[in-house]
């Protein structure tokens, strides 16, 4: 820290109880000032050679024949009063970042001016300030933090631009030329503290991180905050992610419990004012702040019921990059007294953001195809439609264990994330097994409308074994599951010139219409199979019947492969034929016996012949 010593004197100010300070000297003091409830017994020469307005003031005193001077509207109270005074005799006084603002605010006060005296307080002041003060990356932010209770004089004689200009310049000097000295709150080095594993006797110079000073200026009251990061932005050099990580590290350092979702501490105001501040100071960037402290940021904008603005804005952002969150990151508790757990409205209108940015994107693309602007595609990938289907699809799963959560709710939310074209209904499977356990007592309409949302031939192998074991899912969804996952199981056989054989007529009338061809699709499906729960002997039963069905393909499939290695075997035969007979030829041109022509070509007709039959016989 910057000081600065002044004057040459022992300090002889002495006090008599908490109210009274006095110089002690021979000489009789025959000046008393009263600076708020303190009384300064003092000399009238020292003082009136370098204060303008203590000159006036005597002045009027003796004209009106009062023996006091009330000096009630100084800044900085009687603490910075005594500081020009011990000046003014001479005495040492020591400045530093703490004192120096209101010590040069009271100067100001009483018109400590150079043309008063030369080398007066305010002019040896200024010169320490921007010598020094001003110089130092610390001092610049304690300075900072004086003069909100010195306003307005601070901002009059520039004190609060000064300290604003050069913190904002410091945080945007490249990395290369910063001293770690310049930061103050962070924790040392491995290899500072010698404890470095990798050290091995040479001291190395560490790399200064980009966001090396977002710690430092969390010491600072929100509204001195807001003023040094809007100079920063508007300086340009600091990207947005830094400014992101500096917003990020003030709303965990002033936000109790923010990390968890949850904002503790009595003050709401004061926490509603640094949540929208920090909203208001959200860099334009698109991922300059992660979409989990986005949505920490939502759950306290609810909490705290800040502003419909700030909240509006918050659920844009989140929809911009929904596809990064997590499922735990959704989960946001709703308050006290309501019936659900969950704010599922919340996470709804994150999905409505997330699939209006990718249509107003093709909008977009369609009114400026004549420019070739072809931004859908990088806006919103495929790949993060899936992420973002698979994140609903998890979320559901979890508040399913709300008993109180309404289907119409579980329904909505999934169907949102439908057009998004999810590879596998895996997730959504879970999701609604989980809905049916927490709630047994569900109509049959209602097991209908939840068990439509899946498609069964999207359901893995896993998924498909334990969905056909499910007593919890309707007759009609089992049996679909079965058969799909007989499909699966015989795409292969088919390119091999087998087909899927007709289903018993018990396992065709609980198909969905249009399930693997129209020859098998249903016409006499009734309701009453969406409110039937197969028992573990049905189950048994539906299985062996697609056994039996499994069994017969795997015959017609090890048949369709001896046919084609029949086939093979008589192409090879004939090739070796046809090159004896080539080679023969040739040596007995002119002699060539009737034999050796007939055996070869009678095996190889024999052999051409037997081909189509077994071929024809088998399919």
């Amino acid at each position: 820290m910057k000081f600065m010593k002044l004057g040459s004197k022992p300090d002889s100010f002495q006090t008599d109880g908490d109210n009274i300070r006095y110089v002690a000297t021979e000489l009789a003091t025959d000046a008393v000032i009263n600076v708020g409830d303190v009384k300064f017994y003092l000399h009238k020469f020292p003082l009136l050679s370098k204060s303008a307005r203590l000159q006036k003031l005597v002045a009027l005193s003796n004209d009106e024949n009062h023996d006091e001077i009330c000096i009630d509207n100084i800044p900085g109270g009687p603490t910075a009063f005594e500081v020009c005074a011990k000046f003014c005799y001479g005495m040492t006084v020591t400045l530093n970042a703490y004192n120096v603002v209101a010590t040069r605010c009271a100067a100001e006060y009483l018109e400590m001016y150079e043309t008063v005296e030369k080398g007066n307080l305010v002019y040896k002041i200024d010169v320490f300030l921007n010598s020094s003060i001003f110089r130092s990356w610390k001092d610049s932010i304690i300075v900072l933090q004086t003069t909100k209770s010195l306003l307005p004089w601070t901002e009059e004689l520039k004190v609060v631009s000064h300290c604003l200009d050069s913190i904002a310049s410091k945080a945007s000097v490249d990395t290369s030329r910063v001293e770690w000295s310049y930061t103050y709150n962070r924790k040392k080095l491995p290899t500072e503290n010698g404890n470095d594993p990798q050290w091995n006797g040479v001291r190395k110079q560490p790399m200064v991180p980009k966001d090396w000073w977002v710690e430092d200026l969390c010491d600072l009251q929100i509204d001195l905050y807001k003023r040094v990061i809007t100079t920063i932005k508007t300086k340009g050099k600091v990207s947005g992610d830094v400014v992101g990580e500096a917003l990020k590290a003030y709303a965990l350092r002033r936000l109790p419990g923010f990390s968890k979702g949850m904002i503790q501490g009595s003050d709401v105001i004061k926490n509603r004012s640094v949540v929208e501040t920090i909203i208001w100071l959200l860099p334009t960037e698109k991922n300059s702040v992660s979409c989990s402290f986005l949505l920490r940021l939502l759950q306290a904008v609810i909490a705290l019921d800040c502003g419909e603005m700030g909240r509006k804005e918050v659920v844009r952002r989140i929809g911009q990059q929904l596809e990064e969150a997590t499922v735990g990151d959704l989960f946001i508790r709703t308050p006290a007294g309501e019936t659900t757990l969950f704010e599922i409205d919340v996470v709804q209108n994150l999905v409505e953001e997330f699939i209006k940015q990718e249509k107003g994107t093709v909008t977009d693309f369609q009114e400026e195809i004549e420019f070739q602007e072809i931004r859908s595609p990088a806006f919103v990938s495929d790949a993060s439609k899936v992420k973002v289907a698979k994140l609903v699809d998890g979320y559901l799963a979890e508040i399913s264990r709300d008993p109180n959560l309404l289907l119409s709710k579980f329904v909505d939310l999934a169907q949102m994330v439908s057009e998004l074209a999810r590879p596998s209904h895996d997730g959504l499977y879970r999701a609604i097994d989980m809905y049916l356990k927490e709630h047994p007592g569900i109509s049959k309409s209602e097991r209908k409308r939840i068990c439509k949302l899946m498609d069964c031939k999207k359901l893995s192998a896993d998924a498909c074994k334990h969905a056909v074991q499910n007593e919890r899912l309707p007759m009609r969804v089992v049996v679909q599951v079965l058969f799909f996952e007989q499909v699966r199981t015989t795409t292969s056989s088919s390119s091999g010139g087998c087909t899927t054989p007709d289903l018993p007529g018990s396992l065709r009338a609980l198909l969905p219409t249009g399930s693997h061809g129209s020859s098998r699709s249903a016409t006499t499906n009734t309701e009453d199979d969406w409110d039937a729960i197969p028992t573990a002997e049905e189950l048994k039963s539906l299985r062996g019947e697609l056994a039996t069905l499994r069994l017969s393909y795997d015959v017609a499939k090890t048949n369709a492969e001896k046919i084609a290695a029949s086939k093979v075997k008589g192409v090879v035969m004939s090739k070796k034929i046809f090159s004896k007979l080539w080679s023969s030829k040739e040596r007995h041109s002119e002699n060539s016996s009737s034999e050796t022509s007939d055996s070869p070509a009678s095996t190889n007709a024999e052999e051409t012949k037997s081909t189509p039959s077994r071929s024809r016989r088998h399919s």
